[in-house]
């Protein structure tokens, strides 16, 4: 009775994890410690998939937690890497294991780039090789019988999981050995199986009968459900149902022999008879129709035992009515069995090789966080500089702090000999004018790797669509318009941001263009700049004036205020706060993180005061500028003023004004600079997402077009057509007794002096010829029927009889060996009208009808309806 069902495991193909995860991890992590250790994971990862999936496992514990702890490390990496089809693309294969594939389709399997899809295979695999080794226990030991519950308890859980996930994880039709039907069936297979192990275990230990009776009937009620689920489909190999049918009927004829002694030992001896009576039906059943899956012999042997004894005390003794089965009471059943919960980590061994590497979820809110920043950071910093340069054009507009140092009217300002030292220190027009002519080329060069990826994409989806179109239905993967959505969107926002870039460098020429030649004249040596800037009547009455000393005093509050922007620039952009454990703690407690709630407080709290600074700042510029203006106004009226002081000043403010513009272009065309670089290497990772996504679709692909190719092998190449009636239906048979098919006749040669005998001959194919067979000359038909041809003579030997058995079809035979005759005459037709000889009438064989041309004498002619012949069929029968 002991015949247990065990699983077989799916078979995956190799798939190389370090390529693609140590992309991943260099692209996401900047080089240094971390990295190192993360690369080594991965490294670590493709080893432990090698040994749990690329070799045969041994039916061992020591196997099981190797599989368990792969498991394991799946479900640890899922949410840390974006394992999908448009971003960290692996492409899982696998085998249906119940299917043993054909000659020219190969078995059936599925490839998919989904990491849900290689959890489930692999959670199956674990879930078929615990059956395997709860199989292989030894059921006579205690200690065995205990593994054995546990391991189908362990496959039941993992059966069970996988028929709640396997869709979702999926997105698509499963393979059929993963189809929740299926799972849902094995799942209350190796229940039933593990609730029989507690029914061998207590019979073992001689515990009551009601006990046993009660796990058996459990038992019994577990199999018989499994019979129901797989009875009226074909997703489990036909060798399964009759086992379960045979081992449900053993173990309810289990619970009912152990009733019986319950009822015998409460003096219900009719009772105990009907339950031995439904206990032999059911193992007559057994043996009637399961017998080579199942041997119930012994127990047959017990119950007819029981029963005999049982009939015998009842009818000398105590004459008890028998009732009928459907009155009897119902056993009662006790269910110890419970499928194992499927909550990693599932190995006693497992550890996380990836363990400092946060969640994807902490990573995109971390990502997030840091754009909310930035953006923080920028708005306060651009506030400032903003601020900073209208403070620059207005007092650029008065002439200040050049009017000041001024008065004597004919020398340079020492603010802008300063301004034309500072630009010549910088590389003056060489400077711009080199970061100018950089611009074009990072430009080509970033539209040059979008253009390549996009491209791509584009060629892969062309040829995507051209399959779809040739194959329709059967093209079942993801359309590469749908897919690649996300990329196109991403690709069409790099290419606006590109165009937008283009706007920006135009400004920053056109304003080049606009202060070019007072740049140029900043550049000049200092005698030529001063004798560029017209000379004016001297001012030396307003030195040591007091509105004078107020606008001095006015722009030294204002370059003490540009000073502290600085240094608080520095400081805003120095605040740092790790936000990585904020939204850990959230992912443990709620399973998801809400980042705008948790993001924009710490933003608050962290630059809330540098806000405060901001505005304050903003608020004395604002002060400071409002006295600077009515100061000047003073000192300009106080000023004497002519044309050559007022082309003059107008040459200084644009000097002062070039200078601004200089230091402003100089920093835009170093971002512009910057931000091509910065965008080539996302560019770069953005090529190279696209070229691994199509790498991946390839490979799907000729996968896909491979199975495609064996499923059609597999298809018929024509549809049924109809057999002709007369190569389907035999002849009437001869009369007499027939034991079997009539085999085929062969046409032999017997002449006598008045006799020749013709039967059909039989052609089939020839083998290789054998060597020349040995005959024995034996004596032909005696009594001949119809009168001998007359004639000369022949040299022909009399041909031989044919052999009392079936010697195959009749071999030629060369002159020399034994056996060899020549034709017979009478078979010649070229002889008679050769040497005058008449032509021998038509000889019928027995048993074969007349030739339809002329009747034989004596029968009527054949054009009215008669009874057909007997004759032997021509064609070969079956």
């Amino acid at each position: 009775m002991a015949t247990f069902i065990s699983v077989p495991l799916k078979k995956s193909s190799e798939v190389d994890l370090v390529k693609p995860l140590s992309k991943f991890v260099t692209a996401s992590y900047p080089a240094g410690e971390e990295q190192s250790e993360y690369l080594r994971a991965v490294e670590e990862l493709n080893k432990l998939r090698k040994s749990a999936l690329g070799r045969p496992l041994d039916k061992h514990e020591s196997s099981l937690e190797i599989l368990l702890r792969y498991y394991d490390q799946l479900c640890s990496i899922e949410p840390k890497f974006p394992f999908s089809e448009n971003q960290l693309c692996l492409t899982f294969t696998w085998k249906d294991a119940f299917d043993k594939g054909s000659l020219f389709g190969g078995s059936v399997k599925l490839s998919l780039a989904s990491l849900g899809y290689e959890k489930t295979c692999v959670l199956f695999n674990c879930a078929a090789l615990a059956s395997q080794i709860a199989t292989e226990q030894n059921i006579d030991n205690d200690e065995c019988l205990k593994a054995a519950a546990k391991y189908y308890q362990l496959a039941s859980g993992a059966f069970s999981h996988i028929k709640d996930t396997v869709l979702s994880a999926l997105n698509r039709e499963p393979t059929m050995d993963i189809c929740p039907e299926t799972v849902g069936t094995l799942s209350t297979i190796m229940l039933a199986q593990a609730q029989e192990v507690f029914f061998l275990k207590a019979t073992s230990d001689r515990m009551k009968d009601a006990v046993i009776a009660k796990l058996a009937n459990q038992a019994a009620d577990y199999y018989g459900e499994a019979f129901k689920q797989c009875q009226y489909k074909d997703n489990l190999p036909k060798e399964v149902l009759p086992v379960l049918a045979a081992k449900h009927c053993i173990l309810q004829a289990n619970a009912e022999l152990h009733q019986s002694i319950l009822a015998k030992q409460k003096k219900r001896f009719g009772e105990e008879i009907a339950r031995l009576q439904h206990a032999a039906e059911l193992v007559k059943t057994v043996a009637s129709r399961y017998d080579e899956y199942v041997s119930v012999k012994d127990l047959t042997d017990k119950i007819n035992r029981a029963l005999t004894a049982a009939k015998k005390d009842n009818d000398f003794i105590y004459h008890d009515r028998v009732p009928e089965v459907k009155d009897l009471e119902h056993i009662g059943k006790a269910a110890l069995v419970k499928a194992t919960a499927i909550t990693p980590p599932l190995s006693q061994k497992y550890t996380d090789l990836f363990e400092k590497m946060v969640p994807m979820a902490v990573q995109q809110s971390m990502g997030i966080y840091g754009q909310r920043k930035a953006d923080t950071v920028n708005r306060l910093v651009g506030t400032m500089r903003e601020a900073t340069n209208l403070c620059n054009g207005v007092l650029a507009s008065l002439n200040l702090p050049a009017a000041l140092e001024d008065l004597s009217g004919d020398s340079i300002p020492q603010s802008i000999a300063e301004k034309s030292r500072s630009i010549v220190g910088q590389g003056g027009l060489q400077n711009i004018e080199k970061l100018i002519k950089d611009l074009p080329e990072l430009l080509t060069r970033n539209r040059e790797i979008l253009d390549e990826s996009l491209k791509m994409l584009d060629d892969e989806e062309t040829t995507d669509n051209e399959l779809r179109s040739k194959f329709n239905q059967r093209w079942s993967r993801t359309s590469s318009g749908d897919l690649y959505k996300p990329l196109r969107a991403e690709g069409n926002n790099f290419r606006n941001i590109l165009d937008k870039a283009v706007q920006a460098d135009q400004v920053v020429r056109d304003r080049y263009t606009a202060q070019c030649d007072m740049i140029a004249l900043l550049c000049k040596p200092e005698n030529e700049l001063n004798a560029a800037i017209p000379s004016a009547n001297p001012t030396k009455t307003l030195q040591g004036s007091e509105v004078v000393n107020v606008l001095r005093s006015l722009l030294a509050q204002l370059d003490e205020v540009k000073k502290e922007r600085e240094t608080l620039e520095g400081e805003i952009k120095a605040v740092t706060f790790d936000m990585s454990t904020t939204f850990l703690k959230a992912l443990a407690q709620d399973g998801a993180i809400n980042e705008e709630q948790l993001s924009l407080p710490q933003l608050d709290q962290s630059y809330g005061s540098y806000n405060q600074k901001v505005s304050a700042s903003l608020s004395k510029q604002e002060e400071l500028l409002g006295q600077v203006q009515t100061a000047h106004q003073e000192f300009s009226s106080l000023k004497q003023s002519n044309n050559e002081a007022n082309q003059r000043e107008e040459i200084l403010k644009k000097l002062a004004s070039a200078h601004d513009s200089y230091v402003e272009i100089c920093n835009n065309l170093r971002e512009g600079t910057k931000f091509y670089n910065d965008l080539t290497e996302i560019l770069v990772k953005f090529q190279t997402k696209c070229s691994d996504i199509v790498f991946a679709r390839k490979t799907e692909r000729d996968e896909l077009l491979k199975e495609l190719q064996q499923s059609i092998a597999r298809e018929p190449s024509a549809p049924a057509f109809n057999v002709p009636a007369y190569q389907t239906t035999p002849a009437a048979p001869a009369p007499g007794p027939a034991l079997g098919p009539t085999p085929a006749p062969r046409t032999v040669y017997s002449q006598q002096p008045q006799q020749v005998q013709q039967q059909p001959q039989q052609k089939p194919q020839p083998p290789s010829r054998p060597p020349p067979p040995s005959f024995t000359p034996q004596a032909a038909a005696a009594n001949p029927t119809n009168p001998a041809p007359t004639g000369p003579p022949t040299n022909n030997p009399p041909p031989m009889a044919p052999p009392s058995q079936a010697q195959g079809p009749p071999y030629p035979t060369y002159q020399g060996y034994q056996g060899f005759y020549q034709m017979p005459m009478g078979y010649n037709p070229y002889a008679y009208g050769q040497y005058n000889m008449p032509y021998m009438p038509y000889q019928a064989a027995p048993g074969q009808g007349g030739y339809p041309g002329a009747p034989p004498a004596g029968q009527p002619y054949p054009g009215y309806p008669q009874q057909p012949p007997q004759q032997q069929p021509y064609y070969p029968q079956q």
